[in-house]
């Protein structure tokens, strides 16, 4: 007889986004020339000067584990980034230093919640927000949101969620957003500040993107608001997708210090510190930034631009043009509701797609917005090209079967 699992892990289910990008390679591998529009990756290399770092903490030597909140220069570096680009002050003993921001979200999340616990969080969401909550033995609570409000919630959509969720303890907030790439301006910030500080909602503020806004939109944190709201927040960033780093796994989270502990307590009995190479490189990462950032946010700019154009020129599709991060998520509602072909769902349209014309998108099912799926513009002109190409042929396709 099987062993059985246990009740909290069949709630779990696979990441779609991993899944997606597995299939695709799958593909690949058999020699079919798929365009992956669905990893949240950069595709450029780790820069130069942070593999050099590497190279240099390898050669002396520094191999053995390090203090479970991560070494004391890491914090201070961080301590130096969040007051140089956020305008915010912190003290190490309020940093804790993960394998990813993911994992730093989840420590929060353990570390604060209780069963009868609600976390808010804007629909649609990361994919993995939900599914936290449920490990951390707490319930998702989704704010609905709409593409004309691009996809962001106001401070009167917050406070009737949480009228109606009177166990709400956490919001978790994400700008620039993965999947929408809205970014929330500082006074939408602070009417959503001032109403968690009138309930005292714990902010987890998930800030990874912070560094790909476009348009010269300025990316503000919601920490930085006021005293008030900074007492009641956790910032989590992290170096993935700034710093092409995403296989070096390294995350942060910075806060109140009892939370900061709890949480850290949390990390001790999982996963322990983070590798000593990794956090030697972020050092240097952080400290000594040269201009292949900025480049690199410039190119994922000029890409986010022609995949728009392109997109917008499509009737009948609805599209919101992102000012952050590198995803756009257009609606594909009509097509759904004119065919003939039986593809009356996101999922359904992501399946064709990709059978068909070797394009992998992520359902916007995936991310709590049914009718809509998710670009990653983490690739090359030439594939964005091709890409949308074939994604218009398909659409074609499906208004013709009208």
């Amino acid at each position: 007889m099987a062993i059985k699992l246990s009740n909290r892990c069949k709630l779990i289910k696979p990441s779609p986004t991993l899944s997606l990008s597995a299939k695709a390679a799958s593909m690949k591998e058999a020699g079919i020339d798929v365009i992956s529009f669905g990893v949240g990756e950069p595709d450029f290399n780790t820069p130069e000067y942070i593999k050099v770092a590497a190279h240099k903490a390898l050669d002396a030597n520094f191999t053995r584990y390090t203090a479970n909140a991560g070494i004391m220069e890491l914090r201070q570096a961080i301590c130096e980034k969040l007051a140089r680009d956020n305008d915010l002050q912190y003290a190490p003993k309020e940093i804790l230093v993960s394998p990813g921001a993911k994992a730093s979200i989840l420590n929060v999340l353990i570390a604060v919640c209780d069963g009868m616990d609600q976390v808010l969080m804007p629909s649609p969401y990361w994919v993995s927000y939900p599914y936290q909550t449920m490990l951390a033995n707490a319930e998702p609570v989704y704010i609905p949101t709409e593409e004309s409000s691009s996809y962001k919630i106001n401070g009167d959509s917050l406070q009737a969620a949480i009228v109606e969720n009177p166990c709400a303890k956490v919001l978790i907030l994400n700008s620039p957003s993965n999947p929408t790439g809205s970014v929330y301006s500082r006074e939408e910030l602070a009417a959503i500040a001032e109403v968690c500080v009138e309930h005292n909602i714990l902010v987890i503020s998930d800030e990874i993107y912070e560094r790909l806004v476009y348009d010269g939109v300025k990316h503000v944190s919601i920490a930085s608001i006021s005293p008030e709201i900074k007492e009641r927040c956790v910032v989590v960033n992290g170096v993935s997708k700034a710093y092409a780093m995403t296989g070096w796994r390294l995350g942060y989270a910075a806060g109140p210090a009892h939370i900061i502990a709890a949480a850290g307590r949390v990390q001790e009995h999982a996963t322990s510190c983070v590798n000593s190479i990794t956090q030697k490189a972020c050092v240097t990462a952080l400290r000594e930034e040269d201009d292949s950032i900025e480049n690199m946010r410039i190119e994922f700019s000029s890409r986010r631009d022609y995949l728009y154009e392109e997109l917008v020129k499509i009737p009948h599709l609805t599209c919101f043009k992102p000012q952050g991060a590198f995803y756009i998520m257009p609606g594909i509602k009509w097509f759904l509701e004119n065919n003939t072909m039986g593809i009356d769902n996101a999922d359904k349209f992501c399946d064709v797609l990709l059978e068909k014309y070797h394009v992998a998108l992520v359902s916007g099912g995936s991310f709590g917005m049914e009718g809509t799926v998710r670009f990653s513009y983490a690739n090359s002109i030439a594939n964005i090209k091709e890409g949308v190409k074939r994604f218009a042929t398909f659409l074609d396709e499906l208004a013709s079967s009208e």
